[in-house]
């Protein structure tokens, strides 16, 4: 019930931040400096060991794969990622987004891309939720990456039930074949950055990557907006 409250507060009453409420000065949006200087970062786009492009070791069109923030129970970034996913704060999304595309451009990173891809919800999700929070996340990327993003050329063909309590295992069987690639020849040649907003064992963008993989040329980049520790 608190953290609903603290939701609406801040939905109502953008001018505190976000995560420890208090005032917001003329600079900060969202979020004041001083959270936004503790979020647990993984850094992972500055290590030769970066376990997020360990998950897609196995396809040779990823180029590169990064996860933002570390997501954990109870933290800051579940908090967020809640907020966003769960109470239509896509404001909040597209700003997170934003914040991490300008430290990663800094570096270098995802600096050839040339479209942003959202990872899709079924349409029936879509309809009930009212929004995806990946393409508000990508909305923001986009801003500092200065391209396109795309939410017609990856479909969604399949509802399946929420992946939150299955294995690894069934995680993967449970998102096989359920996207489908369209306007294929728009993406051939092209580096495509798929976008999503928690990253577990990699099942969800691996069966997009899946849907891809066969047009001629294409380059593959895999953001999410944070990680889980457990993977």
């Amino acid at each position: 019930m608190e953290n609903m409250l603290n939701d609406v507060i801040n939905m109502f009453y953008p001018h505190a931040c976000f995560l420890c409420q208090t005032p917001l000065l003329e600079n900060e949006r969202h979020i004041c400096l001083e959270c936004l200087f503790d979020l647990p970062r993984t850094n992972y786009h500055t290590n030769k060991s970066n376990p997020a492009r360990d998950l897609y070791a196995g396809y040779q069109q990823v180029i590169e794969a990064t996860a933002y923030l570390f997501f954990e129970r109870d933290g800051k970034t579940q908090k967020m990622i809640h907020s966003l996913k769960y109470y239509g704060n896509k404001a909040l999304a597209e700003y997170l987004g934003k914040t991490a595309a300008l430290e990663l451009k800094v570096d270098g990173f995802f600096a050839s891309i040339d479209v942003i891809i959202p990872v899709p919800l079924h349409p029936k999700k879509e309809k009930k939720r009212g929004y995806n929070q990946s393409e508000h996340i990508a909305n923001g990327l986009s801003s500092v990456y200065r391209c396109e993003v795309d939410t017609k050329s990856l479909k969604r063909t399949v509802f399946t039930n929420t992946q939150t309590r299955k294995n690894i295992y069934d995680r993967h069987v449970n998102v096989e074949n359920i996207f489908e690639a369209t306007n294929v020849e728009n993406l051939a040649g092209k580096y495509v950055l798929l976008v999503d907003d928690v990253m577990t064992t990699g099942a969800t963008t691996s069966a997009c990557i899946e849907a891809l993989r066969a047009i001629p040329s294409i380059k593959i980049g895999i953001f999410s907006l944070s990680i889980a520790r457990d993977y």
